[in-house]
């Protein structure tokens, strides 16, 4: 006797369920982002005021600055946005291409565009530069949950910059004004 159709599929499916790991994989990851994160990385490229590239465990990695939003910057797939290159610079000035990195993640792995979402400090001194691209007003305060834990950092960071009129704030009127 021949099984049913869906009876061999039920079966399939719950045999393949049960041969996978129990380690579970980021969402979208081509490779488990735990190899990635921590480890010694540099960076190689700013593309703009909050995607970087790094070098790390072998490979390259576009990386996504968790909690921040700067402007769009000349040179990328959206508008130019009032502030956007001046973001870029500043990310280039923190982030000058040779630069030791750690790259810490939060809950997400990465976003849907494969790249990898973390945040960055420098090796040498320990600067969180996601929260200094906020402080200084180069940034505005974006929280994707379920990456929140400085949450509360990022927007209180952005605020005072704001309230000091420092970078976009000054120039630029409002993030909402600038960022649109």
């Amino acid at each position: 006797m021949r099984p049913l159709p869906a009876v061999s599929s039920l079966l399939a499916f719950a045999l393949i369920g049960c041969s996978g790991s129990s380690t579970s994989q980021p969402d979208n990851s081509p490779e488990p982002a735990e190899a990635i994160v921590g480890a010694a990385a540099t960076v190689t490229e700013v593309v703009d005021g909050d995607t970087v590239v790094v070098e790390v465990a072998g490979r390259t990695e576009s990386v996504r600055l968790i909690g921040i939003d700067t402007p769009e910057a000349t040179g990328g797939l959206l508008p130019v946005e009032c502030y956007g290159d001046e973001a870029t610079a500043f990310t280039t000035a923190l982030l000058p291409v040779g630069t030791e990195v750690r790259l810490t993640r939060d809950t997400e792995a990465r976003d849907r565009y494969d790249r990898l979402l973390a945040y960055v400090h420098r090796s040498g001194d320990g600067l969180f530069v996601n929260l200094e691209i906020a402080a200084q007003g180069y940034a505005e305060a974006l929280i994707i949950e379920p990456n929140t834990t400085h949450a509360g950092t990022f927007y209180a960071a952005a605020a005072d910059a704001r309230d000091q009129g420092l970078g976009l704030w000054r120039h630029c009127g409002s993030a909402d004004k600038a960022l649109k």
